[in-house]
């Protein structure tokens, strides 16, 4: 399986390190394409349309996409958009901090599904329930 995992970058690196130990969980299941989001020293300099590009091959290969979206993101959100719009499984991964809500476009989306989650315990019996 070819998983394609999703989560903020440029407003998200404060949560670097839980995006590793997803990656971690995910590599149990399958290939994980982007790998890469859940380095602490990610390259940053890549140019706007080559990460494009490069972001939409991955989506297009993937067959499924697990989101972590807890910290609001376009990048995130664009990249949901088109998995849905491509009838890609979409898993998306959320903790609530401090009263901060989710998108009701994403929680409200048939097409999406959504878990809380506290620490990286409950993701990982998520994961086991998702890919069962």
């Amino acid at each position: 399986m070819k998983i394609y995992f999703s989560g903020s970058i440029r407003a998200g690196r404060q949560d670097a390190h839980l995006y590793q130990e997803i990656i971690g969980l995910l590599k149990q299941y399958g290939t994980v394409l982007t790998e890469h989001i859940g380095k602490s020293d990610i390259n940053m300099d890549l140019p706007d349309d080559f990460i494009y590009e490069q972001d939409m091959n991955w989506l297009r290969e993937s067959d499924i996409l697990i989101g972590e979206v807890t910290n609001p993101s376009l990048g995130v959100g664009y990249e949901i958009g088109h998995a849905v719009a491509m009838a890609k499984r979409v898993i998306c991964l959320y903790r609530t901090i401090d009263g901060k809500k989710i998108s009701a476009m994403i929680l409200g989306c048939p097409d999406v599904e959504c878990f809380e989650y506290n620490d990286i315990s409950d993701v990982k019996a998520i994961l086991k329930r998702v890919f069962g």
